[in-house]
């Protein structure tokens, strides 16, 4: 049957591979996010697509129809670790979230929406869970006693309590998942809010046979990552079961980010040195601390595979390898356009 859904943020990385898988299954799907989709044409991923400011209540009621059916909430301030774990962006990325979290369920409640998903992150775990490389502790009970390792974290977790309060004060229908890395193409892949591996794609593409790549931190520090339409699947898995969550989403494939450095390396078919950067030449470089996050994290997918069903995530590789080719292509039409 045909719904009608409201994809918050469907003009983001996530959102947009979201709204578009939803449109296909037949769907009346409306967008709603700060600017255009960077590379996904509107008509792609939406019947409707809104330009509004989501930090405003105003704009946040022209948002979400009345009897909207489902509504996926990924509108954040967001970006990658340099964006995120600097310090530099804390007050609007907690500020900002936080104000479009509030209205939305608000909103969601007066407007009798009957299914919102929330996508909430890793970053809500605890730091002192994840300072082993080796043996990270990422289960969904394990999140109390708190201690997220970055304001970004300490404001999922409290948009988290948000909706779980929505749902029991006022029978909201909610769905919450954590994400853990999600990549792929289609996303951001330069100028510092880019995640680490379009990062780690785009500097091998663009470094020159025999030179160097730069890899913040001593390259120890270990995270698993996700393709993100095995994203997309999960998160349609998760929104169709009974379970309300939170639910980690990721994969349980970790590496050390030299050993990611490696892989993007091997498939340039290039000869490169890994160079890491930390401490005070980092500081030195950059003008801030070197933004690591925590030492080692890594998706548990027990309570999803008990709750909603088994994972069959690709491998690291292959999404990689996809990634590697669309962020290919993008350096050789920037490329073209600045000659």
């Amino acid at each position: 049957m045909k719904k009608k859904v409201a994809v918050l943020g469907g003009g983001g990385f996530i959102g947009g591979h979201l709204a578009k898988r939803l449109k296909e299954q037949g769907n009346h799907v409306l967008v709603c996010d700060l600017k255009f989709h960077e590379y996904l044409d509107p008509n792609q991923i939406a019947d409707e697509y809104q330009i509004l400011d989501l930090t405003d209540p105003l704009q946040v009621e022209k948002a979400i129809p009345q009897g909207c059916d489902e509504v996926y909430q990924l509108a954040a301030d967001m970006g990658g670790a340099e964006y995120l774990f600097s310090g530099l962006n804390d007050a609007n990325v907690m500020s900002s979230s936080a104000l479009i979290n509030l209205h939305v369920v608000r909103e969601c409640v007066r407007k009798g929406v009957k299914k919102v998903f929330f996508s909430s992150s890793a970053c809500v775990y605890p730091l002192f869970n994840q300072e082993d490389p080796t043996h990270p502790n990422c289960e969904e009970s394990t999140v109390y006693p708190a201690f997220p390792d970055s304001e970004y974290g300490w404001e999922k977790l409290f948009s988290e309590r948000l909706y779980l309060s929505f749902h029991r004060n006022y029978g909201l229908n909610v769905r919450i998942a954590r994400f853990h890395n999600i990549f792929g193409p289609f996303g951001t892949w330069k100028g510092g809010k880019e995640k680490v591996p379009a990062a780690m794609l785009r500097k091998v593409i663009e470094a020159p046979d025999g030179g160097e790549i730069e890899v913040w931190g001593d390259g120890t520090q270990t995270r698993s990552f996700l393709y993100v339409g095995d994203c997309v699947d999960a998160v349609l898995e998760l929104m169709a079961s009974e379970f309300t969550g939170p639910v980690n989403i990721g994969s349980e494939e970790m590496l050390s980010i030299n050993q990611l450095a490696a892989m993007a390396i091997g498939l340039s078919g290039k000869n490169l040195r890994i160079r890491n950067l930390q401490g005070e030449a980092f500081f030195k470089k950059y003008g801030f601390p070197c933004p690591l996050g925590v030492m080692g994290r890594n998706s548990d997918n027990r309570l999803f595979e008990q709750k909603i069903g088994k994972t069959n995530f690709s491998p690291l590789i292959k999404g990689l390898t996809e990634t590697f080719h669309w962020i290919e292509k993008q350096v050789v039409i920037e490329s073209s356009l600045i000659k």
